[in-house]
C-alpha cells in the first residue's frame, strides 16, 4: 500500500463538526459542519498546493532575497519562491510532524526545526486542533529549545468557503483600518489607510472581480480581544478569528484560481518582518528557554 502524499490522516469529530489534519505540515486538510465544507481543502490522495491549510513557521509570507541579519550574523535562506527571489512561508509545511495526542475531538502534532543554512536556532512547535460547539479552535505553541536566540513569526493558510462557484460571488467583511502596499515581488513598501481605497471592507462588500493578495493590520477587535474576518453568500457565513498575538491578516482571492475560495491567513507579523521596514516591529524574538503562544479558529454555518 502506498503512503499518502500528506502522510497519516487524523480525523476529529464533535457533533456536526468534522476535521481532518495531516501528518505533513500539521495541515488542516478538511473542515466540515453538517456535511458542508467550511474550508476549501483537498483530497487525501492529492499533493497540497497553494499553501492550503498549512502552518507557516518560523516565518510567514516572504523574506526578501531570503536574506536577513540577526544578532549581527547575516543569514541566507533557500529561495523557495524563485520566481520572485524570495524565501516563502517558513520551514515546516512540507515536513512530517509527530503525533503528540489524538482524542475524539482534538489532535496535537509537533515539529522540531533544527539549525540549518539561514536558520540559527532550535525551535519546537506544537499545534492543537479541536472541534466543538463553537467551531474549530487552533492553539499554537513555540519554544526556543536551543542555546541561541532566534526571530519568529507564525501564520496559517486556510481557504474559507461558503459554497460559492467562484470568489466573485462572495461578500467579504474585514475589520482592518490599514493595509500593506507592496512592490511587484509582493514585498512591503508602506502601510496605508484603507479609507477611500478599494481595499476597505470594514462594512462588507461583494468581491466581484477584485484580485487581492494583501496583508491588513490595525484590526478592530471584539470584546473578547479577537478580530473576525467573514465571508458570506446567501444564508451561509464562515468566519475566521485571531487572538491578540495575531496582529496581521492576509487575504488572497486566488489570482487566476477564482474557484479556490478566499484564503484568510492569520499572521503574527507581516511580510519580510525579519528585515527592517514597515512590518519589522511585530517580529517576535525568542531567547533560549522562552515560549510563545497564539490561537485562531474558524466558525461556519
Amino acid at each position: 500500500m502506498s503512503i499518502l502524499p500528506t502522510g497519516e490522516q487524523y480525523e476529529i469529530v464533535s457533533g456536526a463538526d468534522r476535521a481532518v489534519v495531516t501528518e505533513v505540515g500539521a495541515t488542516l486538510r478538511r473542515y466540515q459542519v453538517a456535511g458542508r465544507d467550511v474550508v476549501n481543502g483537498f483530497a487525501a490522495d492529492e499533493v497540497v498546493k497553494g499553501g492550503r491549510g498549512q502552518n507557516l513557521l518560523p516565518w510567514p509570507n516572504r523574506i526578501r532575497d531570503g536574506r536577513y541579519t540577526f544578532d549581527g550574523v547575516a543569514q541566507q535562506l533557500a529561495l523557495s519562491e524563485p520566481a520572485r527571489h524570495n524565501a516563502s512561508h517558513g520551514l515546516a509545511r512540507h515536513v512530517p510532524w509527530v503525533l503528540v495526542e489524538h482524542t475524539g475531538d482534538s489532535v496535537t502534532l509537533g515539529v522540531r526545526v533544527f539549525p540549518q543554512p539561514g536558520w540559527p536556532g532550535t525551535l519546537e512547535a506544537r499545534v492543537t486542533y479541536q472541534v466543538g460547539p463553537t467551531g474549530l479552535a487552533v492553539a499554537v505553541e513555540a519554544d526556543n529549545a536551543g542555546a541561541a536566540a532566534f526571530p519568529f513569526g507564525y501564520a496559517a493558510h486556510p481557504y474559507l468557503t461558503v459554497g460559492e462557484r467562484t470568489v466573485d460571488e462572495v461578500s467579504l467583511s474585514l475589520p482592518a483600518a490599514s493595509y500593506l502596499e507592496v512592490d511587484e515581488r509582493l514585498l512591503p513598501t508602506v502601510v496605508s489607510s484603507v479609507a477611500g481605497s478599494e481595499l476597505d471592507f470594514r462594512t462588507g462588500s461583494v468581491l466581484g472581480a477584485a484580485k487581492i493578495d494583501t496583508a491588513f493590520t490595525d484590526l478592530e477587535r471584539d470584546a473578547d480581544g479577537r478580530w473576525r474576518v467573514g465571508i458570506s453568500l446567501g444564508e451561509r457565513r464562515t468566519e475566521l478569528w485571531g487572538d491578540e498575538a495575531m496582529t496581521w491578516v492576509q487575504v488572497f482571492t486566488g489570482g487566476p484560481y477564482r474557484t479556490w475560495s478566499v484564503a484568510v491567513e492569520p499572521m503574527t507579523c507581516g511580510p519580510d518582518a525579519f528585515n527592517a521596514g514597515p512590518t519589522h516591529a511585530d517580529l517576535i524574538r525568542l531567547e533560549p528557554g522562552e515560549s510563545f503562544a497564539t490561537s485562531w479558529g474558524i466558525v461556519g454555518r
